[in-house]
C-alpha cells in the first residue's frame, strides 16, 4: 500500500481508469479469439437472418417484432391458421420486395398485389392462403400476415 500514499486522488483516479481499460480490452481480445475458433465449424448464426415465426412457411424479417396482443393463430397438427400482427422501423416497400422475393421459395404464388398506402400481397398454395398487410406510419410500420385453408368446394380459379 506504500506506492499508492503518495499519489493524489486525481493520480489515483486515472490509474483505476487506466487499469478498468486494460481489462476491458483484453477481455474484448479473448472474446474475440474465442468467436474465431468457432468459426472454424462453418457454423454460424445471422443475427439479422430472417425468421419463420408460427407459420412455417412464411419468412419474416428478422427487424419486424411481433405484436402478441394483436396476433391470433390457431394451430392443429398439419395446419397453422390466423393473423400474425408485427411493427418495425422498416421501409414498407422494402418488406413488400422482401415477400415478392421470398414467398416463392417457399411454394407460395403471387396472385395480386394492391400497393398504396396500405400494401396488401395476396398469395396461395395448393389449400392455403396468405394475405399479406403493409401499412406505413409516422415511427413504425406494421405488418399483418393472415393465413387461412381453403374451403372446400371453393372455385379453383377464384
Amino acid at each position: 500500500m506504500g506506492k499508492w500514499q503518495g499519489l493524489s486522488h486525481n493520480q489515483a483516479g486515472w490509474v483505476a481508469i487506466t487499469v478498468c481499460m486494460i481489462v476491458l480490452l483484453m477481455s474484448g481480445c479473448a472474446s474475440m479469439k474465442a468467436g474465431d475458433s468457432g468459426s472454424d465449424t462453418g457454423v454460424t448464426a445471422d443475427k439479422n437472418a430472417p425468421l419463420y415465426y408460427d407459420f412455417g412457411d412464411v419468412l419474416v424479417p428478422r427487424a419486424m417484432k411481433v405484436d402478441k396482443n394483436a396476433s391470433f393463430v390457431f394451430r392443429t397438427p398439419g395446419l397453422s391458421a390466423g393473423v400474425l400482427s408485427l411493427k418495425g422501423r422498416v421501409d414498407g416497400y422494402s418488406l413488400i420486395t422482401f415477400f415478392e422475393n421470398n414467398m416463392a421459395n417457399d411454394n407460395w404464388s403471387l396472385v395480386s398485389a394492391f400497393k398504396s398506402f396500405r400494401n396488401i400481397l395476396l398469395f396461395k398454395k395448393e389449400n392455403r392462403w396468405c394475405v399479406i398487410n403493409i401499412t406505413e406510419k409516422r415511427f413504425y410500420t406494421y405488418l399483418e400476415i393472415w393465413v387461412s385453408p381453403t374451403v372446400e368446394g371453393a372455385s379453383p380459379n377464384l
